[in-house]
């Protein structure tokens, strides 16, 4: 797998960011996914409450997907991490169009 900056494979949310003074990461390149009308709507249940990773792994058997929950959904998931609570309603992207945006 090749990366941009030679760090961070596709999977991950860094991939495109640049390394500055080639030493530290630069400001953050955020990684596009595209709203679709295959999104599928879900509410978040009881056992992936604050385990954005967990449902990662199920929906795309891959953990480190986990980002793309907050990327998708913006202004329902200020903290990828927190905000990730039962009965939230979020768009879900299907694994295609992780393939297509991200390069996977």
């Amino acid at each position: 797998m090749s990366t941009v900056n030679g760090l961070y494979p596709p999977t991950s949310p860094y991939f495109l960011t640049d390394i500055a003074n080639k030493k530290y990461l630069d400001i953050m390149s955020n990684r596009a996914i595209p709203a679709l009308g295959s999104d599928v709507y879900w509410t978040i249940t009881p056992v992936y409450q604050y385990r954005p990773d967990t449902l990662a792994y199920d929906l795309y058997n891959d953990p480190r997907l986990w980002w793309v929950f907050a990327q998708r959904n913006p202004n329902r998931l200020k903290d990828p991490l927190f905000d990730f609570v039962t009965g939230l309603q979020i768009y879900l992207p299907k694994m295609d169009t992780l393939k297509l945006s991200l390069g996977l």
